[in-house]
C-alpha cells in the first residue's frame, strides 16, 4: 500500500472525486468531461514558478486564476493564461488538489495518446514542482505513488501502462517531466 511523503494513505471520496485530506484549493479553470468519456489515462507534469524556484504561493495563483502580472517579469507572459492540473505535489511531498478527478482540468493543451486528441478529455494530471534538469525529491515520488494507488483504486480503467509524461502526448511542444524524473520509482 503506498503512502504519502507524511506516512498517509489516501483515498478518493466517490461523491466529490477529491482526495480525502489533502489540501484543497479549487480552481475554476475545469469544466465538465464529455458525457462518453473514461478517466484512463494519467499525465505527469513538471512545473516551477518563476522558472526554476520552488515555493512560494505563484503555482496556487496560477491554477486558480489570479498570478499578478507584475510580480515577476515572467509572470506578464502568463497574463490571461488559464490552467489547472488535477493536483501539485511540491518539494515537500504536500499535495494539493485543483480540479476533481472526475471534472476535466486544463493540463495537457493541443495533445494526443493512442490516437485520441484532447487528452484533457479523458486525462487526469498531476504537477511536480520541479524542473526538467532538478531531481525530483523522495518525498514527491512517495507522494506520487500514494496518489496514484488512490487513482488505480478509483478509476479502473487506469493502470501503469496508461502513465505518461507531457512529452510524450504534446511532443512538438512539451519536455516535461524531464530527463530528471526517474519513471523506475513510480511503476
Amino acid at each position: 500500500m503506498a503512502k504519502t511523503a507524511d506516512s498517509r494513505v489516501l483515498v478518493i471520496e466517490p461523491s466529490t472525486a477529491l482526495l480525502v485530506g489533502v489540501r484543497q484549493v479549487l480552481s475554476p479553470h475545469f469544466d465538465a468531461r464529455p458525457a462518453d468519456a473514461s478517466v484512463d489515462l494519467i499525465v505527469i507534469h513538471s512545473i516551477s514558478l518563476p522558472p526554476g524556484e520552488f515555493g512560494g504561493p505563484w503555482i496556487d495563483k496560477l491554477f486558480t486564476g489570479s498570478l499578478p502580472p507584475d510580480a515577476h517579469p515572467y509572470f506578464a507572459t502568463l497574463r490571461g493564461v488559464r490552467v489547472s492540473a488535477h493536483a501539485l505535489i511540491d518539494r515537500s511531498g504536500e499535495i494539493t488538489q485543483f480540479v476533481p478527478f472526475a471534472a476535466r482540468a486544463w493540463h495537457a493543451g493541443r495533445s494526443i495518446w493512442r490516437g485520441r486528441e484532447a487528452c484533457n478529455d479523458f486525462s487526469v494530471g498531476i504537477e511536480l514542482e520541479g524542473t526538467e534538469t532538478t531531481a525530483y525529491t523522495d518525498a514527491q515520488y512517495r507522494s506520487l505513488r500514494a496518489v496514484l494507488a488512490a487513482l488505480y483504486a478509483a478509476y479502473p480503467d487506469l493502470s501503469a501502462d496508461r502513465l505518461v509524461a507531457h512529452s510524450a502526448i504534446a511532443p512538438d511542444r512539451k519536455t516535461d517531466p524531464g530527463p530528471s524524473f526517474e519513471w523506475g520509482r513510480i511503476r
